[in-house]
């Protein structure tokens, strides 16, 4: 980011593109990142796990996201938390914009 003490709009900060998933990383520090993603519909990340819990706040659209094989739909202005070492994968159900927090330590 390049103004670090203006207010913004996390959703206007990165745009869809058709076919496909933008992220942008606006914090990246030792202890943990904050990035923002924009999915096209269909758009999706496969399962896998990371060693870290991590945040998921939605702020435009509709994703399917699922934890330990468990489907949980998370619209607009929800958010989600996938814990540390648990399989999950993140699907656009629509279009849909969020901002993911990974916790390091």
């Amino acid at each position: 980011m390049e103004d670090f003490n203006k207010p913004f709009a996390i959703k206007n900060t990165i745009n869809y593109a058709e076919g496909a998933i933008v992220s942008k990383t606006i914090i990246k520090k030792p202890a943990g990142t904050i990035t923002l993603f924009a999915f096209d519909v269909g758009e999706e990340l496969s399962e896998h796990a990371t060693p870290y819990d991590a945040l998921i706040q939605v702020y435009d659209g509709e994703a399917q996201i699922t934890i330990g094989g468990t489907l949980h739909t998370v619209s607009k202005s929800q958010s989600i938390i996938m814990p540390a070492n648990i399989p999950h994968a993140v699907k656009a159900k629509e279009r849909f914009k969020m901002m993911l927090t990974m916790i390091k330590n």
